[in-house]
């Protein structure tokens, strides 16, 4: 059995969410302790919870200590199952942050795979599934993964309500080399408001607009959507943008907040996107925090972004727990070249 400290580097929820995931792509049983001590509210919350369940559901695991703020989890996997499933995370919980974990271990099932999670689509400090759809989904397609991923419903907090189906071919995961970013082809975008006015999310876009004119090369396009009550729970919005280089794929993403202007959340997202392409990454934050494990997963792979986030770091202590690869992270330059081997 591994035993891992749950307080490690970062020490929040995507140390249990990969923890898991990992378990059951290698069959191996883990003992977790110190979930979440260092947080306000420790231990498991709705989210951690439902994503463990859902991956326990993959593997058929046995699992200990799966309640609410437990801050100790005892996971035993057995074979990896394909086929239909469906998870909730019975509150406005991060969608995205639940199919993070369940994502390694539908690949490494070798099967045909599909989840349906409802929670919440679009959450602070989260990935919105825009995101997850735009770039994340997009950069693992280029490593050889077949997924089909609908917003059947979109949700947001305190509701949450929102509805996301992935479906996954078989197939193995094929080492990436993101070297070098090369020439602009394309910005692209989407801002959308449900139960607002589309004033706001047009404001996110034009402030987006304005910030990404100093940046050369093609005039960026960015869509407006306004969602109504069929369309989704609750009333909230995103902004989402994407660089397509020669070489690359960088992304960057907003959730509306009560209180921010959508013209401080549209120039923000602008400014994160336009900082990567003037640095030469080839790689955004967002993305590095969360590909360490599919380039273990493929056994090599490499990217430049511009630094190395504790999410990241801790991500890849973790995953050398695991399995036989070795990360090293390097400056180069004005930026960071993470890489993997084994």
């Amino acid at each position: 059995m591994l035993e891992i400290d749950g307080s490690y580097g970062e020490g929040g929820g995507q140390l249990v969410r990969t923890a898991v995931a990992l378990a059951a792509v290698t069959g191996r049983e883990i003992a977790v302790r110190n979930i979440r001590v260092k947080r306000d509210k420790p231990g498991l919350a709705p989210q951690h919870l439902a994503a463990a369940r859902a991956v326990a559901t993959l593997c058929g695991a046995r699992v200990e200590g799966l309640e609410l703020r437990s801050q100790a989890l005892r996971f035993t996997p057995y074979a990896l199952l394909g086929g239909e499933h469906r998870f909730d995370v019975g509150t406005a919980g991060c969608v995205s942050l639940v199919l993070q974990a369940l994502l390694p271990a539908m690949i490494a099932s070798g099967r045909s795979v599909a989840v349906t999670v409802t929670g919440g689509t679009e959450v602070r400090q989260a990935p919105s599934i825009g995101y997850f759809a735009s770039i994340l989904l997009p950069l693992l397609a280029r490593m050889g993964l077949a997924a089909q991923l609908d917003v059947i419903r979109r949700g947001y907090y305190p509701r949450g309500g929102g509805e996301v189906r992935v479906q996954l071919a078989p197939g193995k995961l094929r080492p990436i080399m993101l070297e070098q970013q090369g020439g602009l082809l394309a910005i692209e975008g989407h801002a959308h408001v449900a139960n607002l006015p589309e004033h706001i999310a047009t404001r996110m876009r034009d402030a987006a607009l304005e910030r990404l004119a100093a940046v050369p090369g093609p005039a960026p396009s960015i869509g407006v959507e306004v969602l109504g009550p069929t369309q989704a729970v609750g009333r909230g919005g995103a902004i989402v943008l994407w660089a397509r280089t020669e070489h690359a794929l960088l992304g960057a993403g907003r959730v509306a907040e009560l209180g921010v202007r959508a013209e401080t959340l549209g120039a923000a997202v602008a400014e994160e996107l336009a900082c990567d392409l003037a640095a030469g990454a080839t790689v955004d934050l967002h993305a590095a925090d969360q590909l360490p494990v599919y380039l273990a997963l493929a056994g090599a792979g490499s990217y430049l972004t511009r630094f190395v986030t504790t999410h990241a770091k801790t991500a890849m202590w973790l995953i050398e727990q695991f399995l036989p690869v070795q990360f090293a992270v390097v400056p180069t330059g004005d930026l960071v070249r993470v890489s993997v081997s084994g």
